[in-house]
């Protein structure tokens, strides 16, 4: 990694990546640091720690929190530690999120919980933590993970898709009530992106894996995305580039929905 902090469209930016250890969140926390904005990488698992040290090795300015995002202490314990270590937070990426493939009927409730606490308690949390230092700083970045089963169903997986649907409409509301503030809240939703959570979907179905991944890639552009795709989108949003774009929701699918409906 060699950061462009003389360039970078995130120069003199402070952002924070939760589910930063992998897929796209380990991508989109390399294209943050090559931009140019100093990143605070947040996830419950240690790889996280070791992404964060080859950024520093390759010039960057990165650390490593571990925290549980579905802990109101521990999301704001990041922030603050964010804003200690830099001396600001201008952008927050809403990441970290986990699948459970399965219909109502199969869905424990255990399993329901522990979906919906990661993949929108978490964005409810670290938004939370976040608001006051964005709007002490004149404005700010937030940038939420949802899925391209956020705005249509999905089979086999009716936690997942709920929570989605969750985070694209509170991405609506959030970007309401704080645009006074000068902070801008937006939404990408990827299709099957070629990440460790995908191959993790593959096993809970009990299929196999190359043949799900071969399914996932039925779409018009003939392939899965890639995560380094979607950090390009996150970055479009997180970045002055989209100075004008609030409560939005950039589909990054390679076609996937196109035709739905």
């Amino acid at each position: 990694m060699t950061a462009s902090a003389e360039g970078g469209r995130l120069r003199g930016k402070v952002a924070l990546v939760t589910g930063a250890a992998s897929g796209i969140g380990k991508a989109t926390s390399i294209l943050f640091a090559r931009e140019g904005a100093s990143v605070v990488l947040v996830d419950i698992r240690e790889e996280g720690r070791a992404v964060a040290e080859d950024l520093v090795k390759g010039g960057g300015r990165a650390r490593f929190i571990r925290a549980d995002v579905t802990k109101a202490s521990e999301c704001a314990g990041a922030v603050e530690e964010a804003v200690r270590s830099f001396g600001r937070l201008d952008i927050l990426f809403n990441n970290a999120g986990i699948v459970r493939r399965a219909s109502v009927i199969d869905t424990t409730e255990e399993d329901w919980d522990r979906v919906m606490a990661v993949n929108v308690k978490s964005v409810f949390l670290m938004s939370k933590a976040a608001f006051p230092s964005m709007a002490r700083g004149g404005g700010g970045a937030i940038v939420n993970t949802g899925s391209g089963w956020g705005l249509v169903g999905g089979r086999n997986a009716a936690s997942y898709c709920a929570s989605k649907g969750a985070v694209v409409n509170l991405t609506r509301a959030m970007a309401l009530d704080h645009a006074p503030q000068n902070i801008r809240v937006n939404c990408v939703c990827p299709g099957d992106t070629d990440t460790p959570m995908l191959r993790e979907e593959a096993r809970q179905l009990g299929e196999d894996t190359a043949s799900f991944l071969k399914g996932s890639a039925q779409r018009p552009l003939g392939r899965m995305g890639r995560p380094e795709e979607i950090a390009q989108a996150v970055l479009f949003l997180a970045s002055d580039a989209s100075s004008f774009v609030t409560g939005s929701v950039l589909v990054v699918d390679g076609g996937g929905l196109a035709g739905s409906g």
